[in-house]
């Protein structure tokens, strides 16, 4: 699928998926291909957030958040950190 979004994973997020159970980051990656990679609109599954975090998305898998940036110019989607819902804003 050319015509759509591809998915980049930033050093932070790749990390995080390293120290992750395995079958947990297996889960996210699957979820990530289905439905972020190559789809039209990134945001249809996402939701924008505010703050100090204006112009980033979340992205809920289960317990777990992706933090993202959707770069339209690119189209691309920068998946900037993975984590447990309730330490991933921390960072």
């Amino acid at each position: 699928m050319s015509d759509g979004y591809h998915v980049r994973f930033e050093k932070e997020a790749q990390e995080a998926l390293k120290k992750m159970d395995r079958f947990q980051a297996k889960l996210l990656v699957s979820w990530i291909e289905k439905h972020l990679e190559g789809t039209t609109n990134p945001r249809v599954h996402g939701k924008s957030l505010v703050g100090n975090r204006v112009g980033q998305w979340r992205y809920r898998v289960g317990d777990y958040r992706l933090i993202a940036e959707i770069k339209d110019d690119e189209i691309v989607i920068l998946i900037l950190n993975i984590g447990y819902r309730r330490m991933v804003y921390d960072k």
